[in-house]
C-alpha cells in the first residue's frame, strides 16, 4: 500500500461535518503502536514513493519485452519455415562461424519449434556481453547477429538495465534496492492501519475488499480507493519486494550469505573428468576464457544426442569445455513446469560424466529460481506478464491516491493555509510499553542489518524527526517566553 494517513482516527472524515441527525462520537485515540506505525507509514510513503514510481514505470516497460523482441528482432529470432527435421548442429555452427569468424565459441542453443538456433561468441572487447548469431535450424541460413547479454536482446538488455540501475551502474542499483527494501514495509503497514479502521462485523470483508463508494467526495473516498487497491495488490507487492531483494547489491549479498550458511545454493555441475568440481561449475559462463575456441562442430551433435538420451528434453544450451574437460548441457525452459536439469558429457567417450537434476535442489534454491523467473515475467508466459503489468499500474494508482490524500488534508483556513497536509502527531515511540521497546529494537536492528537500505533511511527518518521536534519546541518556547526588552 503506501503513502499517507490511512488511520488518522482523530481527523474528521470530511470538511462538511457529520450528516444532520448523526450522533457525534468522541474521537478514538490511537494506541502508541498505531500512532508510531502511522507516522512511519506517512513519512516513508512520502519520501520512498518516488523510488517506487520509477521502479513501477521501468518494470511496466520491461513486461512487454517478449513482444518487443518479436517486433524488433523477429527476423533473427524466428525461423522462416518449420520442418520436421532440423539440419545437423555441425552445419549450423559452421554457418555461424563463417558469418562470425572472430571470438570464442562459448555456447550453442539448438532451435526448437519456430525458434532459430543461437550460436554465441565471446569477444574480449565486449566484456560480459556476447555476439549471438541466429541460424535457421531447418535451412542452415544465418538470419542475423545481435550483441546480447546472457541471451537477452539489445532492447531487453537496455530495459533490464534501466529497471535495475537506471543505466548508472552500481550507483543506480541503490534506487531499486531502496524501493524493494521499503515496499514490503509500506504494504504491511498499510494493511495494519486499514484493518484498524474497519468495524468488526458483517461488513468487514466488504470494507476491506471493496472501496466505500458511499463516501462523499474528499479524503474519505480517496482513502477508500487507496487502501482497498493496496489490499488487492499486497501479495504481489510482497512477492516483488522479496524477489527483488534477492539480487540487490547489499541485501542480495546477505541473502547469498544466508544460502551459503544453509548450504541451500543451486548445486554446481562438475565438468572436470576426475569428478572434482570445476571453476564456475555448470552455470554457463559467457565470455569465459577457458571455452573451447576451436571445438569440433560435429561434437555438438554427439553431445546433444547423449544429453537427449539422458533425459534432457525441450530447449537446451550446450557449453563446450576446455580440452580435457566435459561439455555442459543445461535445460533452459523457464516456463512452468520449469526444466533446469544439467549433464556433463565427456566428448571423447560420449558418456555422461556428471549430472545436476532440478529435483535434487534444495527447497530454497528451487524457490529462488522460480521467484526470479516469475519476477521477470517468464514463469507463466503471457499471464505472468499481465499480472506484473497490473501490479505496476495498481501501485502507481495507490501512490497517486496517497499523494492526493496528503494534499486533501491540507489546512484551508485563512490563518493556517498550507500546501499539503500536516504529518501525524509525534509521541508514539514515547508511549510504547517497555516490553514492546525491548522486543522491537533488536528485531528492527536485525532487519536493518540484513536490509541496509531499510535500516539507513529509518535511522535518517528518526534523526530528522528528532531534530525537527527540537527546533519546533524551541520556537514555541520563544513565542511563549519572549526575551525582555532592553531597558
Amino acid at each position: 500500500m503506501s503513502l499517507t494517513e490511512l488511520s488518522d482516527e482523530s481527523a474528521p472524515e470530511s470538511r462538511s461535518g457529520p450528516a444532520p441527525g448523526t450522533a457525534l462520537r468522541p474521537p478514538r485515540r490511537a494506541s502508541p503502536l498505531a500512532a508510531l506505525l502511522l507516522r512511519l507509514h506517512f513519512y516513508a510513503g512520502v519520501l520512498i514513493a518516488p523510488f517506487l514510481v520509477v521502479a513501477a514505470l521501468t518494470g511496466l516497460a520491461y513486461t512487454v519485452t517478449p513482444q518487443l523482441d518479436q517486433l524488433l528482432y523477429g527476423d533473427q529470432l524466428t525461423a522462416a519455415t518449420v520442418d520436421d527435421q532440423p539440419r545437423p548442429l555441425a552445419e549450423q555452427v559452421i554457418a555461424a562461424r563463417t558469418a562470425h569468424p572472430d571470438g570464442d565459441l562459448v555456447a550453442v542453443a539448438p532451435g526448437t519449434g519456430d525458434q532459430t538456433t543461437r550460436v554465441v561468441f565471446a569477444l574480449e572487447e565486449l566484456g560480459d556481453k556476447q555476439h549471438t548469431v541466429y541460424v535457421d535450424p531447418y535451412t542452415g541460413e544465418v538470419r542475423g547477429q545481435l550483441t546480447t547479454w546472457f541471451g537477452s536482446t539489445p532492447a531487453t538488455t537496455w530495459l533490464d538495465d534501466l529497471h535495475r540501475n537506471l543505466h548508472l551502474g552500481d550507483l543506480g542499483r541503490h534506487y531499486s534496492e531502496i524501493a524493494a527494501s521499503w515496499l514490503w514495509v509500506l504494504a504491511l503497514g498499510g494493511i495494519i492501519l486499514w484493518w484498524r479502521r474497519r468495524q468488526v462485523g458483517r461488513g468487514l470483508a466488504k470494507h476491506l475488499l471493496v472501496p466505500d463508494l458511499a463516501a462523499g467526495k474528499g479524503v474519505r473516498r480517496t482513502r477508500g480507493w487507496h487502501a482497498t487497491t493496496g489490499i488487492w495488490l499486497t501479495v504481489g507487492l510482497l512477492f516483488l519486494a522479496a524477489t527483488g531483494l534477492t539480487w540487490s547489491r547489499f541485501a542480495g549479498a546477505n541473502f547469498g550469505a544466508g544460502l551459503d550458511a544453509l548450504d541451500a545454493r543451486r548445486p554446481t555441475l562438475s565438468t572436470t573428468l576426475d569428478g572434482a568440481p570445476s571453476v564456475g561449475g555448470g552455470e554457463h559462463q559467457h565470455g569465459g576464457a577457458s571455452s573451447a575456441a576451436a571445438a569440433d562442430p560435429a561434437t555438438f551433435d554427439e553431445v546433444l544426442a547423449v544429453a537427449r538420451d539422458a533425459g534432457l528434453s525441450g530447449p537446451v544450451e550446450i557449453s563446450p569445455g576446455a580440452p580435457g574437460t566435459a561439455w555442459a548441457v543445461a535445460q533452459t525452459d523457464n516456463r512452468w513446469p520449469v526444466r533446469f536439469d544439467q549433464v556433463a558429457v565427456d566428448p571423447d567417450t560420449n558418456r555422461v560424466a556428471a549430472r545436476n537434476d532440478y529435483a535434487d535442489w534444495s527447497l530454497l534454491a528451487k524457490l529462488s529460481a522460480l521467484g526470479v523467473q516469475a519476477h521477470m515475467g517468464l514463469l507463466f508466459g503471457l499471464v505472468n506478464q499481465i499480472l506484473l503489468a497490473a501490479l505496476a499500474v495498481g501501485l502507481l494508482c495507490v501512490i497517486v491516491w496517497g499523494y492526493r490524500m496528503w494534499w486533501q488534508r491540507r489546512p484551508t483556513r485563512t490563518d493556517r493555509r498550507a500546501l499539503v497536509g500536516t504529518p501525524p502527531d509525534r509521541g508514539g515511540l514515547r508511549g510504547l510499553p517497555l516490553w514492546a521497546v525491548l522486543l522491537g529494537v533488536p528485531v528492527i536492528a536485525a532487519v536493518g542489518w540484513a536490509l541496509p537500505w531499510f535500516g539507513v533511511p529509518l535511522v535518517g527518518f528518526l534523526v530528522i524527526d528528532v531534530v525537527v521536534a527540537a527546533l519546533t519546541r524551541r520556537r514555541l518556547d520563544r513565542r511563549r517566553d519572549p526575551a525582555p526588552a532592553a531597558g
